[in-house]
């Protein structure tokens, strides 16, 4: 698999997560019993540090040969 098809994998993975991530802010707003609302916002921010890295990660992929990209330190060992 090449650099660039993984990149397109994130890049769905991404968007799958943040189709979720509205899904569940969405039901969210709805919600009146507090557990439930804390269980929910603690599910979106776990979806949405996913959906980061995820995007993150297409960049990487996608640009890794370019010149003067400066990859996220995050991702590097």
């Amino acid at each position: 698999m090449t650099l660039m098809e993984m990149s397109h994998q994130y890049r769905g993975s991404a968007q799958a997560l943040q189709n979720r991530v509205h899904t569940l802010e969405a039901r969210l707003r709805l919600e009146t019993n507090e557990l439930d609302r804390r269980l929910l916002e603690k599910r979106i921010h776990c979806l949405s540090v996913m959906w980061r890295e995820s995007r993150d990660l297409a960049v990487l992929c996608e640009r890794y040969y370019d010149r003067g990209y400066h990859i996220n330190g995050r991702y590097t060992v």
